[in-house]
């Protein structure tokens, strides 16, 4: 119950509080560390057994920015190549920011319009940490928009030489959330997260049709994630599934 009131109050890297997902998931983690060795290694009982456990189960409600609104804010930032292209890629992309920021020029073939996704980046203790990424999944190649990839190639060839074997965007996500204020006070847009421009990239593929395994595919998910995660973007096909069993049965 000490450590609970101790995560309760503890701030981030950024200075921000854990938020209460990140909490509920340090939580489940530990519970499971002590269950396992109540079973395996002769511990009588889990500590974590008569606590009451800390966090949410489900994070804030994810917002959405239409292309219009997006397009409002790019032109805002465009006077940082650097913010303007990261931004670009979360966008178009639908990269997690870890993986954005640990991209390296290699990591980025223009001749085939490709991402490739291999490593996430997080800042620990004022130190810049790589490590692999979230999930065995989302090792991937995500296909950039052409018109992305042409926006690219200028800013990639500036980079100098000696910057070549760095990451490409040299900041951390703090950055990204001043520069998300920035560009919103400018437009007259409420900030979201970072985290939602990752969700503003999927509405659209939705509604143009594309289905959740090819969606999960692209954004380094498990298909069942994705559809507990986005279920209310997609469809319901209950009334087409009854109609199609009731023309089987008339016939």
């Amino acid at each position: 119950m000490d450590w609970q009131n101790k995560m309760v109050g503890s701030y981030d890297d950024e200075g921000k509080p854990y938020s209460g997902t990140y909490l509920r998931t340090i939580n489940n983690q530990l519970s499971a560390i002590f269950n396992h060795a109540v079973k395996y290694y002769g511990l009588g009982k889990s500590p974590a057994a008569p606590t009451i456990k800390i966090g949410e189960r489900q994070g804030s409600e994810m917002k959405f920015w239409t292309k219009e609104q997006y397009l409002m804010f790019s032109e805002e930032v465009m006077d940082k190549p650097a913010s303007f292209y990261v931004f670009e890629i979360l966008c178009w992309c639908g990269l997690r920011v870890g993986e954005l920021l640990a991209l390296e020029p290699e990591d980025i073939d223009l001749r085939k319009c490709l991402i490739h996704a291999t490593k996430s980046y997080q800042r620990i203790k004022r130190r810049d940490v790589i490590t692999s990424p979230k999930t065995p999944k989302s090792r991937r190649d995500v296909v950039m928009p052409e018109f992305l990839a042409d926006e690219l190639a200028d800013f990639l060839e500036s980079i100098p030489k000696e910057r070549r074997e760095r990451r490409i965007f040299g900041f951390t996500k703090n950055y990204l959330h001043h520069e998300m204020k920035r560009g919103c006070a400018a437009c007259g847009l409420g900030p979201i997260r970072i985290h939602d421009l990752r969700h503003s990239h999927v509405s659209p593929l939705v509604e143009m049709g594309f289905g959740a395994i090819a969606i999960a595919d692209r954004l380094g998910r498990e298909t069942y994630e994705m559809t507990l995660r986005y279920a209310h973007l997609f469809p319901s096909k209950q009334s087409d599934m009854a109609e199609a069993l009731d023309r089987g049965r008339r016939l």
